[in-house]
């Protein structure tokens, strides 16, 4: 309930209020901003630009999810925008060449016990883009097929399908190596 009267007050563009709703989500909108931008300042900005689109647009909010849920959405697309006129390197896959993709090849995330959070984290940092944001929106955010989809401009079926090759790329990433040999 102390929610939605913050947001209440922020509509009628109360300051204190939305310095008190900003105070609530700054954090946690910076974590994942940087799980995207690895840069602290252009994480700042992202966060400062994705609040002041939620204030501008806080009429449209409707609480059909958790405020916290739907500012995190605007800070992600926030990043993917940076990332992409920064780079211009997101180009959607054709989708004349795209393979189907066995639904039961998702549930196949086994990763070897010495494997460390960290190297996880650096083989998703790894991959092209095109692979690293459809995974790291699904297995770190949870989004399904159907939000990355819209989130990224794409189908569900690239969303698939950049999932399933960015997980084999993950998987050949993360084989340990013995003896000089993947096994």
């Amino acid at each position: 309930m102390f929610a939605i009267d913050i947001i209440e007050q922020c509509k009628r563009n109360n300051r204190k209020a939305q310095l008190k709703l900003y105070n609530q989500y700054c954090d946690g909108m910076y974590i994942v901003a940087m799980r995207f931008v690895k840069d602290s300042f252009e994480a700042e900005d992202i966060v400062q630009e994705a609040f002041i689109k939620a204030f501008e647009k806080l009429h449209q909010y409707k609480a059909e999810v958790t405020f916290g849920a739907w500012l995190k959405r605007i800070v992600i697309n926030k990043c993917i925008d940076m990332l992409k006129s920064k780079r211009q390197l997101m180009t959607e896959l054709d989708e004349v060449h795209l393979k189907v993709i066995d639904n039961t090849y998702e549930d196949e995330w086994l990763v070897d016990d010495a494997i460390t959070l960290e190297e996880v984290k650096d083989a998703i940092n790894r991959l092209p883009d095109k692979y690293k944001y459809v995974v790291m929106l699904y297995l770190i955010e949870g989004y399904d097929h159907q939000e990355i989809a819209q989130i990224l401009n794409i189908t569900e079926v690239a969303s698939r399908t950049q999932l399933s090759r960015g997980k084999a790329k993950l998987k050949n990433e993360l084989t340990v190596m013995q003896d000089g040999t993947r096994y």
